[in-house]
């Protein structure tokens, strides 16, 4: 029987937000560098604009991710998203989860848009 989670447990707490869906691309999407809007939109892919939207606010207002505006000659302003420090330091949990999943699944499971891990 399990018991009732009381008090602060940073395990938990960074689980609850990495857990949420598309974060940990969005996080494995900038570890290459910063991107704009629709860059990063098709580098995650299949989240729709309104998500991507939330889900980077979010992330922002965590200080895992730095939003920029660029002034753009005759267009819309592009906005302009990179990791901050905190955020860079996932790096670790998705080699991680690299490491697991080249161990634990077949590889049918895991060549589907999988980009070479990058070392820090």
């Amino acid at each position: 029987m399990g018991t009732a989670h009381t008090g602060f447990c940073p395990v938990y707490r960074a689980i609850g937000v990495l857990q949420e869906k598309w974060v940990l691309h969005i996080v494995r999407a900038l570890l290459d560098g910063e991107k704009g809007f629709n860059e990063l939109a098709r580098a995650v892919g299949g989240c729709n604009s309104a998500t991507l939207t939330q889900r980077l606010e979010h992330l922002e207002s965590l200080g895992l991710i730095g939003k920029r505006t660029e002034e753009t000659q005759g267009k819309l302003a592009r906005s302009v998203y990179t990791l901050t420090p905190a955020g860079r330091e996932l790096q670790g949990v998705i080699d991680a989860i690299g490491t697991w999943g080249r161990a634990h699944l077949s590889q049918e499971e895991t060549e589907t848009d999988c980009a070479p891990a990058r070392s820090a």
